[in-house]
């Protein structure tokens, strides 16, 4: 099976112990890609936690950007080496950027402030985007269809939580759908539903590692292996195979990001 982890956290003390062991698991599971996401389990200081990792690894590509969690603590300092961090040949997109109205750590208004300011980063250096959107789909939307629609650089929807609607006005903006373990969760047949209605062309295969991990695994630590039943679930409501899933995911990246069909190396 060759499958794409779309967002990992590979930074986290979760993982100090086996970090090595874990990244092996990963690729003896079918993993040909991962996209380390260079925000959200660490403060605004790290910035650069996901380069490493791009660096040691051809198969592994980063990602640089400031949660909503962080933004009260973004200055300009922050914004000035995001732009220096961009033109890494390892970086491939911005994020996980955006708005999460559920646990609010920021001001609504300063997240909103910081979103923006890193769109227009994100423009000037033509990444696309990873969208974190949590109890915020109305406001999120809006900002994406005036500063983000005319770009057409496009982007994903990392850990899709809304509703058909909802992804569908994403789809309209050229993003991808991204699922991750929660998809899983008996309680969670909505985003089922979502997986099986979208298209398979615009749909994506994630972990978040170290968090959400699958049903059968839920109370212990997440791993980029375990994206396998995230395809599997995926596969199971679309009455497909789940290598055929994962596929068709893994093109999906590969076209978003201009990669070529090998996977590893610089963007094509």
């Amino acid at each position: 099976m060759e499958i794409i982890d779309s967002h990992a956290h590979l930074e986290g003390s979760q993982f100090d112990e086996d970090r090595a062991a874990m990244l092996a698991r990963a690729r003896d599971a079918g993993v040909k890609t991962l996209l380390a996401i260079g925000a959200g389990t660490s403060p605004a200081e790290r910035l650069d936690a996901a380069i490493p990792f791009a660096e040691q690894y051809d198969w592994i590509y980063a990602t640089v950007g400031i949660h909503p969690h962080d933004a009260s603590v973004a200055t300009e300092e922050h914004f000035a080496r995001l732009d220096e961090l961009a033109r890494h040949p390892r970086v491939i997109g911005w994020g996980e950027m955006g708005l999460d109205y559920h646990y609010d750590h920021s001001p609504r208004d300063v997240q909103a402030q910081v979103f923006r300011r890193q769109l227009g980063q994100s423009r000037a250096a033509k990444l696309p985007i990873v969208i974190h959107c949590r109890d915020a789909w109305e406001d999120c939307l809006a900002i994406l269809d005036q500063d983000w629609k005319p770009s057409g650089l496009g982007g994903i929807f990392h850990c899709f939580t809304g509703t058909l609607a909802e992804a569908q006005r994403g789809l309209d903006m050229g993003f991808l759908i991204s699922f991750a373990g929660n998809v899983t969760y008996p309680k969670m047949q909505h985003l089922r539903d979502v997986a099986r209605e979208i298209p398979l062309e615009k749909i994506l295969t994630e972990t978040d590692s170290p968090f959400l991990s699958p049903q059968g695994r839920r109370g212990k630590r997440n791993e980029p292996a375990f994206v396998v039943e995230v395809a599997q679930a995926l596969a199971n409501v679309r009455n497909l195979r789940a290598d055929e899933v994962a596929a068709v995911a893994a093109a999906n990246f590969r076209q978003l990001f201009q990669l070529g069909a090998g996977n590893s190396g610089q963007p094509g």
